[in-house]
């Protein structure tokens, strides 16, 4: 018998359980001290965590100023629009020179307020 014959062999005795409860996980020993690290891992494992932290934070940032540009945009178009429509509603009534003459007044005061 080779080596691997007997690997596989002591493995799959090694599964079957003497009370046939075969659905059961098999049992590893309690060791109490099992889980604990060094201390230079946790402060290396922390370092990854905060890594990771920052470039998610960084991602979110990133995602949610394209959403606000996107939203301004909006917007800015939406008053624009309104604003063109105020103007042909003046344009229907008065002369076109004079509603030109609002406008660039208009704009005068948009520049000087802001």
């Amino acid at each position: 018998m080779s080596s691997d014959a007997l690997a596989s062999a002591a493995t799959v005795a090694k599964s079957i359980r003497k009370n046939g409860k075969n659905w059961h996980d098999n049992k590893k020993p309690f060791r109490p001290n099992g889980g604990l690290t060094s201390y230079a891992k946790r402060v290396e494992a922390r370092k990854q965590q905060a890594a990771i932290k920052e470039h998610e934070k960084e991602l979110r940032d990133e995602r949610e100023a394209d959403r606000q540009a996107h939203i301004q945009r909006i917007k800015e178009r939406r008053a624009a629009k309104e604003e063109k429509e105020r103007y042909e509603k003046m344009a229907e009534k008065m002369h076109r020179k004079r509603v030109e003459r609002l406008k660039r007044r208009e704009k005068r005061n948009k520049l000087l307020s802001s």
